[in-house]
């Protein structure tokens, strides 16, 4: 009797699993405060029909939540606590600038919880955004000019060497070099310098994109970030040879953090101004609270800077060096334009000055809307407030989520949502409307991406000296390259883990 116990014990605790998981069910399709929402039953259960596309298929939840709306309308019940809704024209509702939350389960998947882009509550997030805003303005940006212009040209210098040797140019490492030169030097106060690698050897990057694949398993299990802080570095370098990189970056950003902490706690501290100051000056300030200052949040604080500052824009530059050197009559049309401003291809020119051409205009944002940098859902909360969204009102506490890749492919918005066409934008403004509100790359309101001014002035400026100065053919590189097959924070193409895209020089332009 005594050895049927331990079984007895175990039968009891199996079937009080089992009838708490029925009553758990139970409440959540026919009680819980979104019972009354539309969507599959499936779904609203729990997350396991989450899990099972994006864990068990890879990334393809995006692509079921769109079935979803075709079959139950703009809103849906995505699990049992979040909703999403497909209108675009309610983006600026959801995505606004009154108080609201991150939600934890989202932003686990970054890897990282004391960044200010990871930052859950408000008024937290308000107040460390506020340390880094100044050197993000378009004043403070505008003032870097002579820095971007520098690398954009070392970085056509570095195209013109491949012409010189016949050489292929792997134009999607060249970008990601170009701005992780710009992001480093201007954050940091020493740039990265991988222009200057033979190869653009960037394995900070290539660690990041293989890391991509662990987002979905961080946002069921975030639990597994401290799991692997405390495996040793040889260990994960071992598994992982790119981790070699990641852990370089973090070592300097941490030697950083360390050298400006103990600078700032110096008696008769000033802080620099002007171009000698760097943001761990901001985030090192002696007037800033010491729980703030913590070495492990300064260092995803740096990293986090730098991702964000690298990637995105340089996907944009890849997205749209692909569509202008796929049709060369868009090539064409942007080449016309620049020559009347830059009437030689290395004539000297202002963000200013380029933020004036309509059809420049026209392909950056194009860029940008085929670009799909981050097609994750991004839930908000708004903890003390209901929603009204048609005939239903979202109780407050709700994560509520929508997916750019949605509207930024909206027939409705964008005719033939796939085709790359500047004009869309300039025949909007002659008609009055308003499409940039649909341009939703940096989302919107108080939590818009902090770095917008920064991505600006990188792309105006490369897609600027890409289209005067170089004639190029692409290499081994499709729309299937670019093409999104899976969802794992950016829209990937399928079987890869990063946008790629090669091109071979015919003609480095002289007039």
């Amino acid at each position: 009797m005594l050895l049927m116990e331990p079984v007895s014990i175990l039968t009891a605790a199996l079937l009080a699993l089992l009838g708490y998981f029925i009553v758990q069910t139970i409440y959540r399709l026919y009680f819980h405060p979104l019972s009354k929402f539309p969507g599959p039953k499936i779904a609203a259960a729990g997350r396991f029909y989450e899990f099972y596309f994006d864990i068990v298929k890879g990334g393809m939840y995006i692509w079921e939540i769109q079935r979803m709306h075709e079959q139950y309308g703009p809103i849906v019940r995505v699990n049992h606590r979040e909703l999403h809704i497909k209108d675009p024209d309610y983006y600026a509702e959801v995505y606004s600038s009154r108080k609201q939350e991150k939600d934890f389960h989202a932003v686990s998947a970054y890897g990282m919880t004391q960044s200010m882009i990871t930052t859950l509550d408000h008024d937290h997030h308000r107040f460390r955004r506020g340390l880094l805003n100044s050197f993000f303005s378009k004043r403070a940006v505008a003032s870097l000019e002579p820095m971007v212009l520098e690398k954009v040209n070392r970085a056509a210098e570095r195209i013109e060497e491949a012409f010189n040797q016949n050489e292929l140019v792997p134009f999607d490492k060249v970008f990601a070099a170009v701005t992780a030169d710009i992001i480093s030097k201007y954050s940091y106060g020493r740039s990265v310098d991988y222009l200057e690698k033979k190869d653009y050897q960037n394995d900070f990057r290539d660690f990041g994109n293989v890391a991509s694949n662990l987002s979905h398993i961080f946002t069921f299990l975030p639990g597994m970030m401290g799991v692997v802080k405390v495996i040793p570095e040889a260990w994960l370098q071992t598994i992982q040879p790119q981790a070699v990189g990641f852990f370089s970056m973090r070592n300097l950003v941490r030697d950083q953090s360390l050298a400006m902490l103990k600078e700032t706690h110096r008696p008769g501290y000033i802080s620099p101004e002007g171009p000698d100051r760097n943001i761990f000056h901001a985030l090192c300030d002696p007037g800033v609270p010491e729980k703030e200052k913590e070495i492990e949040r300064l260092t995803e604080e740096g990293l986090g800077v730098l991702a964000a500052g690298t990637e995105t824009t340089a996907r944009t530059l890849t997205v749209g060096t692909y569509y202008l050197y796929h049709d060369k009559s868009v090539l064409h049309k942007l080449r016309q334009e620049l020559k009347e401003v830059m009437p030689k291809p290395d004539s000297s020119i202002t963000w200013a000055q380029l933020e004036k051409l309509p059809y420049l205009n026209g392909v950056i944002n194009e860029s940008l809307r085929l670009s799909h940098t981050l097609v994750m859902r991004l839930p908000r909360i708004a903890k003390d407030q209901s929603l009204a969204y048609g005939e239903y009102v979202i109780p407050p506490g709700t994560p509520v989520s929508m997916i750019s890749y949605f509207i930024h492919l909206d027939p409705k918005i964008f005719p033939d949502p796939q085709k790359f066409d500047p004009e869309r934008w300039i025949r909007a403004t002659e008609k009055g409307e308003r499409l940039s509100k649909y341009n939703v790359s940096f989302t919107k309101g108080n939590r818009i991406c902090l770095g917008m001014n920064l991505a600006y002035i990188e792309l105006y400026h490369m897609f600027a000296t890409m289209a005067r100065r170089f004639d190029m053919d692409l290499h081994n590189t499709t729309f299937d390259n670019i093409r999104v097959d899976r969802e794992f924070g950016p829209g990937l193409p399928k079987g890869k883990n990063v946008i790629e895209g090669y091109a071979k020089v015919n003609k480095v332009l002289t007039e």
